[in-house]
């Protein structure tokens, strides 16, 4: 990122969610919204400063780049998850099972109980390098 003030804003890294291409809008919206909330807690160089308006109301602070949203097929999704684990990126999964539950500790109960390759992959969110995140999407597309 370039500390000149008066220069663009450019980033070497990149926040990247793939969403299977089947969902439906509420469930691209909804893993969408969980996935990237896994990022700011272990990656905390990915939160920006926080924000005030004119009158000196405070708001939180949030991702200091954009995220940028992909979409592809079921086949895609599992080879890009398994880039992401090879190149040991920071990464979040949403599975299918995670419609059907209700809570956090029922989400964690549900992805524990199923192995890396039969994981029913709906959504991941990677960060990390570009040319890294861009290998890990590899067939993806953006999302429209």
């Amino acid at each position: 990122m370039n500390d000149d003030a008066t220069a663009p804003v450019r980033f070497d890294t990149k926040i990247a969610v793939l969403l299977r291409e089947d969902l439906q809008t509420w469930q691209r919206l909804n893993v969408t919204a969980f996935l990237v909330s896994g990022l700011g807690t272990q990656v905390p160089e990915v939160i920006g400063e926080p924000y005030e308006n004119a009158d000196g109301v405070p708001y939180l602070p949030m991702f200091r780049q954009p995220v940028l949203v992909f979409e592809g097929t079921k086949e895609t999704l599992t080879a890009a998850h398994g880039r992401a684990l090879s190149r040991s990126l920071p990464r979040a999964l949403f599975t299918s099972d995670l419609f059907s539950t209700g809570n956090d500790r029922d989400n964690r109960a549900a992805v524990r109980a199923v192995g890396t390759a039969d994981l029913d992959l709906v959504g991941l969110a990677v960060y990390g390098p570009k040319n890294a995140v861009d290998k890990v999407l590899k067939g993806a597309r953006m999302h429209p």
